[in-house]
């Protein structure tokens, strides 16, 4: 399956910066900064990029249709990777899975400690401007000084 079925290859792509910042860290590691990437070769590996995740899209998505499910989950992006032929990259999803939950999960807990300290809105505007007041009585007696 091609990008150019969704409304054609300008509509796609991934940033080229970024792209570019991959390609350097993985020459880097391998310890080889005498190599250089065209930008020709980059904008093809992006042109590749693109149609890696669309084709695996397009499978994930015809795997969750097939379960009657209206969200792909990752369990329908690693069964479009096997049904593909990339099982070797199973493992590595299953863990940037498993890290991404862990800090969603992380995200959400600071989300909420407004609502664990117990008290309202407006209890904890009124302690805010409490503390704004002592620094500013704080700043002007050192400002006095």
């Amino acid at each position: 399956m091609s990008d150019r079925e969704f409304g054609g290859a300008d509509d796609l792509s991934l940033p080229k910066a970024t792209v570019q910042k991959i390609i350097q860290e993985i020459l880097a590691a391998d310890g080889d900064a005498s190599v250089a990437f065209s930008k020709e070769s980059r904008d093809l590996l992006i042109e590749c990029c693109v149609e890696f995740v669309t084709l695996i899209s397009s499978e994930a998505n015809e795997i969750a249709e097939k379960e009657a499910k209206k969200t792909i989950a990752c369990e329908h992006v690693t069964a479009a990777l096997q049904t593909l032929g990339y099982p070797d990259y199973v493992p590595e999803i299953d863990k940037v899975a498993r890290e991404h939950k862990q800090q969603q999960a992380s995200r959400e807990k600071k989300q909420t400690k407004m609502e664990k300290s117990g008290l309202t809105e407006e209890q904890l505007i009124a302690q805010q401007q409490e503390l704004f007041n002592q620094a500013n009585d704080k700043f002007a007696h050192v400002a006095a000084d």
